[in-house]
């Protein structure tokens, strides 16, 4: 196997071809069905994925940037890949406070790009995101935390199925006294939203939304959505009441400048996770 070439598919694990990519200094973006990660010198420097809220999203919901100022450091700096960089430089956001979202933003993407290992589509040499060099993490950092995040949920509950497919309540007495961030989760659950379209709707890390997610299985408050398969004459039947709209899919993961701004809404902070990154960036 080579890395060379214009562009590398292969059928090996995302998660091996991570390792070997990091043994050769590799710089590049791998992707894999669920998201993008990319490498410089063998580190992982950026994660990306469609199923969660982008560094943009991160910064400007927690206060942290206003929006303008975000706005005007990728139209100033996009096409140079000095985002983060110029972010700094403009006394926008001090570089502390890049460094630790940054680190939330990719560890929470990275997990879902590597969820399921599966097989990497392609690895492209040489391309780099347009936020450009914030933080890097070494390659089996990224793995172990992604594991670590894994075995988390499957204590909590261990049928994966809860964290793709639409989610309903499960019919029953009124559900007991909830914290509020379980609450709240519990309140976007229709019977048509996946556990990432409710994470968009409540602005948060989409992790942070299937642990809640877990926890409300786990206690039997809510189930995934079993597939209909509909009779033969259910088309027909004009009686029939018609099948609610499917959730449209997570919008495709772009290398442009400019992500996709969400509606405005706070994240509560994690403090076990800001604490973890904290200890990192002085490992570091």
């Amino acid at each position: 196997m080579t890395i060379s070439a214009p562009t590398l598919r292969t059928d090996e694990p995302a998660s091996a071809l991570l390792g070997t990519l990091a043994a050769q200094g590799a710089t590049g973006a791998l992707s894999t069905e669920t998201g993008i990660v990319y490498l410089a010198a063998g580190h992982v420097v950026h994660a990306e994925s469609a199923v969660t809220p982008d560094l943009g999203d991160l910064l400007t919901h927690s206060g942290a940037l206003a929006p303008d100022g975000w706005w005007e450091a990728i139209d100033q700096a996009g096409r140079r890949c000095r985002v983060g960089r110029q972010l700094v430089d403009s006394g926008h956001l001090a570089a502390g406070a890049l460094e630790l979202c940054h680190l939330g933003a990719l560890f929470d993407a990275a997990y879902f790009v590597l969820a399921h290992d599966g097989p990497a589509l392609r690895f492209r040499p040489g391309a780099a995101h347009w936020l450009g060099a914030v933080r890097s993490v070494p390659v089996d950092t990224v793995l172990r935390e992604s594991r670590r995040r894994r075995e988390l949920l499957h204590r909590i509950w261990p049928e994966s199925a809860v964290d793709r497919a639409p989610l309903a309540r499960v019919p029953g007495p009124d559900a007991p006294d909830l914290p509020a961030r379980r609450c709240r989760t519990l309140a976007q659950v229709d019977g048509v939203r996946t556990a990432a379209q409710i994470a968009t709707a409540l602005a948060c890390r989409t992790f942070h939304t299937l642990v809640e997610l877990r926890r409300l299985a786990a206690a039997g408050l809510v189930a995934p959505v079993a597939p209909s398969i509909p009779g033969p004459s259910s088309a027909s039947s004009p009686a029939s009441a018609p099948a609610p709209a499917p959730a449209s899919a997570p919008a495709t993961v772009s290398a442009e400048p400019g992500p996709t701004p969400r509606p405005p809404a706070p994240d509560e902070p994690d403090t076990a996770l800001l604490r973890r990154l904290l200890h990192a960036l002085e490992a570091l």
